[in-house]
């Protein structure tokens, strides 16, 4: 780390506040006797938004028939609020519970085109979404190849690896990770899309953790995006988004149900007798955090606390005999880092995240475990309500029991 860098960690703000001057802590419901450095994973819902959500809710509980008659007109509204915040048309995108679900409908659409589908996966995708390109080519008659890309791999690199497997392979269909999951990187998503399209690819883009972390996120070059708006956006989980960028996917929603009949994108308004009131309350997450925060300032805490990160918990985990704690990954990711456990142990993915638990239990800090090609890795990402002093706490308790059980394993 240079000197200025290490200097404008030591100046860095160690707590955000609210226009009014609280720590943004407050704004969350969270349980205080944990250090909570895993956002990532499963998001956060703040205080305001979960109310806000419990009014829909008791409208559609005190009049389920009013609700219910009337949801697929107010979910045009919802829909077209959405693409209005993420610059798409409001006829290219739906809502769906998570991007696993918006990847599955990308591929029952691509299967039911009546033809072998060869995809093109790497191996940092997220393990479901791999699941079901998997499915979807086994299915279909065709195949599912796996894209080697070194955890380092700058943009150039992933972008030339991925045109030699182009030129040498047939491929239906490249699904790749805006930012990934296990890896805590960002990928050429853009410029793969364009790539694979010269080659006559469709392509998928999983963004599950851009929306709310970057200002722009949706890949336009993508024929399918999907973002999740439960991680970095902070809207209550189940709220996801499918952008459709080409008429050549016919989408439909995983469950039949009375808009079966109808065009895209009206027909994903039909859901049944399914709660959604968290798709409601997506647009008032982002103004929220916008009125008592402002995005840019989120965006740059977290930078700042991740910067903080890799000096300090980096150092603890230099003195337990971790000789490069932070892990190079080519192309880094804002509010998330990686960094290498302790120990020469190899690790698989159900070890790995066997620890997160006892973990938490036994520090009071909150993690995610990965693991890639065997090696090890402590996942972190930063929200609004991350503190340096959490990250202190990682270090001194989270990283010697880190060593200790990389101690045990041998």
């Amino acid at each position: 780390m240079t000197e200025l860098i290490a200097q404008e960690v030591r100046t860095a703000d160690p707590v955000l506040r609210t226009r009014e001057g609280r720590s943004a802590r407050e704004l969350w419901d969270l349980d205080p006797a944990f250090r909570h450095l895993n956002h990532g994973s499963f998001g956060a819902v703040p205080r305001a938004v979960l109310d806000h959500q419990a009014a829909s809710r008791e409208a559609m509980e005190t009049n389920p028939v009013r609700w219910f008659s009337t949801l697929a007109d107010r979910l045009v509204g919802v829909r077209r609020d959405m693409a209005a915040r993420l610059g798409v048309g409001a006829s290219d995108l739906v809502m769906v519970t998570n991007a696993s679900a918006g990847a599955s409908v990308v591929y029952r659409a691509v299967v039911q085109r009546g033809r072998p589908v060869h995809a093109l996966v790497t191996d940092h995708g997220y393990g479901a979404v791999t699941m079901g390109a998997e499915r979807a080519a086994r299915e279909s008659g065709g195949s599912l190849a796996v894209l080697p890309i070194p955890l380092s791999a700058s943009d150039d690199e992933v972008l030339t690896l991925l045109t030699q497997h182009l030129r040498e392979h047939r491929t239906d269909l490249l699904v790749i990770d805006q930012v990934t999951s296990a890896t805590a990187r960002r990928l050429p998503a853009a410029e793969a899309a364009r790539l694979a399209h010269e080659h006559g690819a469709l392509v998928l883009v999983d963004g599950a953790h851009a929306p709310g972390a970057l200002p722009d996120p949706v890949i336009r070059e993508a024929d399918a995006w999907i973002g999740n708006l439960h991680k970095f956006w902070c809207a209550p989980r189940g709220t996801a988004v499918l952008v459709r960028g080409t008429e050549a996917l016919d989408l439909f929603p995983l469950v039949d149900s009375w808009g079966g009949r109808a065009g895209y994108p009206e027909r994903f308004d039909h859901q049944g007798t399914a709660d959604v009131t968290a798709w409601f309350s997506a647009g008032h997450a982002y103004d929220h955090l916008e009125a008592e925060l402002g995005w840019e300032r989120i965006r740059g805490h977290a930078e700042a606390m991740m910067r903080r990160a890799e000096e300090e918990i980096g150092q603890a985990l230099r003195d337990v005999g971790v000789e490069e704690p932070v892990a190079d990954v080519g192309t880094g990711f804002g509010p998330m880092r990686l960094l290498r456990l302790p120990g020469a142990a190899r690790w698989d993915h159900d070890a790995v995240d066997a620890l997160r638990v006892p973990f938490m239990e036994a520090t009071g800090c909150i993690g995610a475990f990965t693991e890639f090609h065997g090696e090890g890795f402590l996942r972190i990402s930063a929200a609004p309500y991350t503190t340096a002093e959490d990250l202190s706490v990682m270090a001194d308790r989270g990283v010697p029991l880190l060593a200790e059980v990389a101690a045990r394993r041998g």
